[in-house]
């Protein structure tokens, strides 16, 4: 390794002198560097993909953290499955509806099971690509895990995280990633996955908490909502960090290829997301005189998310205010989700992806900037603050809404399907002793699950 290192610094002079003296002829010198840079790009994704593979530990130690003990080790299972059983669904069907041969800019109708052979886009292996978009499929399905977590059953949850990758996610992908979509061709952008991912994820949660019901104790029959704390704070900041340390994959990944824009996209993100953290921290400091902790961990990933659709067109002092709103805006939506809507949303997934998904979209209407883009390589637009007028955000809040309304609708179907079938929600008894016994037959942890029943706490 030393004796490589060391001939480094003489590799450039060889060549230009193979070059001047003809020993290489220009047409093979070009094609060697196209081979370097593809495989450069490779790498690169495939990074990428690793890293956003790995937010699904990220998921679901933050549920595990923000939920009860009891119910950890099922917390685990979904997480685990999340990605086993979406990554086969997503090979086999999403993909080819996803990423297909358009038709009518809807659907894609081709390449099922995903074995052709080829590029696919900006000359990426095809399997290269494939595994980065099934770790966003998986992305997209966890999401649902926290927003119904303690009362679903799990064979339900099975069925839906399956039905979400492969069918729900792909269509709202296609309309806005693929080549021929809809959205996309009008215009709309979604650098990374504010609507895709997040929003489609949020709004599954939300369904899904509201047609479940909430958890037993949450409300009193007079309306008085009740807290229930989850059971480690540590394993839910682990969780936040790990999800970060994902988003570096998840956005700068995004864009396909190594490139200076890399860079930029990475100091948006962390931007929006320290502020969103802080913000959130500020703000309920002032609100209940107390910081809040697990709200100000839901503040770094509103951030998070809220930079995600417009990371790549927004400067660094935009990317700033995103983050700002994102962490006050999931402080309002967590108060009104759980004491106006009553809808139990044990970890605040609905306020971290649909709302602030959506809100990240808008966002790209306001704070696009064409000089930006131009330097990133990606679509060079003008948002309303930067002299673009109403078109972009516009175009925005329609992709925003016809994803709400779609996900709804064939989520709200999906749920009932399940509910009239299987059953969605355990049963009392279920919960007061913990899914992980009466859907696992296991215990996270058995010396303090024994002790709490010694001493007769639920």
């Amino acid at each position: 390794m030393r004796r490589f290192r060391k001939m480094l610094p003489v590799v450039p002079p060889l060549v230009f002198l193979l070059l001047l003296s003809g020993g290489v002829r220009a047409e093979a010198a070009s094609g060697m560097v196209e081979k370097i840079v593809s495989s450069m790009d490779t790498l690169w994704v495939l990074l990428a993909g690793a890293l956003v593979f790995f937010m699904q530990a990220g998921f679901f130690f933050l549920e595990g953290g923000l939920t009860r003990a009891k119910n950890v080790s099922n917390a685990m299972l979904k997480g685990a499955m999340d990605f086993c059983l979406g990554a086969i669904i997503f090979w086999a069907i999403g993909f080819a509806i996803m990423f297909g041969p358009d038709k009518g800019g809807f659907i894609g109708t081709g390449n099922f099971f995903a074995n052709a052979a080829g590029p696919m886009r900006d000359s990426l292996p095809l399997y290269v690509f494939l595994f980065f978009q099934i770790a966003f499929a998986g992305a997209a399905a966890t999401i649902l895990a926290g927003g119904i977590a303690e009362r679903f059953k799990f064979s339900a949850y099975v069925v839906a995280t399956v039905c979400i990758t492969g069918l729900i996610y792909p269509f709202v992908g296609h309309w806005i990633w693929a080549e021929g979509g809809w959205l996309g061709k009008l215009g709309m952008v979604d650098f990374a996955g504010s609507t895709v991912v997040h929003t489609v994820g949020g709004v599954c949660a939300f369904i899904g908490a509201m047609m479940v019901g909430p958890r037993i104790g949450k409300y009193d029959p007079d309306g008085k909502v009740n807290a229930i704390p989850g059971h480690s704070i540590p394993m839910a900041a682990l969780g936040t960090f790990i999800l970060w340390l994902g988003w570096y994959g998840f956005n700068p990944g995004s864009t396909l290829k190594v490139s200076p824009a890399i860079a930029h996209i990475a100091i948006t993100t962390t931007i929006a997301g320290s502020v969103g953290g802080a913000a959130a921290m500020f703000f309920t400091w002032a609100r209940y005189s107390k910081p809040d902790v697990s709200m100000s961990l839901n503040g770094i990933l509103a951030g998070l998310v809220a930079i995600t659709a417009g990371c790549a067109n927004v400067s660094p002092v935009s990317s700033l205010v995103i983050g700002l709103v994102a962490g006050v805006l999931v402080v309002y939506s967590v108060e009104f989700i759980d004491k106006v809507l009553k809808v139990d949303d044990p970890v605040g997934a609905v306020s971290v992806h649909a709302v602030n998904g959506i809100w990240g979209t808008l966002a790209v209407g306001l704070f696009a900037q064409a000089s930006v883009g131009n330097a990133n390589g990606v679509a060079a637009i003008n948002g309303l603050l930067f002299g673009g007028g109403f078109k972009q955000l516009g175009l925005q809040a329609l992709g925003s809404l016809s994803t709400v309304v779609w996900v709804a609708v064939t989520s709200g179907l999906m749920f009932l399907a399940l509910k009239k079938t299987v059953g969605l929600r355990v049963d009392e008894e279920s919960q007061r002793v913990g899914l992980d016994i009466t859907e696992h037959n296991v215990n996270a942890y058995p010396d303090f699950q024994a002790s709490v029943s010694e001493k007769g706490v639920a």
